[in-house]
């Protein structure tokens, strides 16, 4: 985090920098700092990929980020100890509703698989340009 901050604001912030530091540390910073984005970027969709997708209990999707609800027996498997929570607390009622129409379902999982196939061009690319067009 030190690096890619202290990269980012050489970058932002040239002419202050350059009267520190000499100017090539310009194009060294420019290097460093664009490797280091680059890595978090593939850690971040990495992690993000494999706890939103490919869980088997999960998979392909889970669409909770999209509406907020949670079925019950996904809260018992997943929250056991927020489930017991509620139910000693007497308010789990005051937190169940309806599910959402099957139509609304569809849409999401549309809006979803489009955000996914979108993700992962992203990823094809900047994998093409790590091994092909990156000089």
């Amino acid at each position: 985090m030190v690096v890619i901050g202290f990269t980012g604001a050489t970058l932002w912030f040239p002419e202050f920098f350059t009267q520190l530091l000499p100017g090539w540390f310009i194009n060294v910073a420019t290097i460093i700092h664009s490797d280091e984005a680059l890595l978090a970027t593939g850690f971040i969709f990495t992690v993000h990929f494999f706890n939103t997708h490919l869980r088997p209990e999960k998979f392909p999707m889970d669409i909770v980020v999209f509406t907020g609800r949670m079925p019950l027996e996904e809260l018992k498997r997943d929250k056991p100890a927020e489930y017991e929570a509620l139910v000693k607390s007497g308010e789990l009622e005051k937190y169940m509703v309806e599910p959402y129409p099957p139509i609304v379902i569809k849409a999401i999982r549309v809006f979803g698989w489009t955000a996914l196939t979108i993700g992962f061009s992203i990823v094809v690319w900047i994998l093409y340009a790590m091994l092909f067009a990156y000089r």
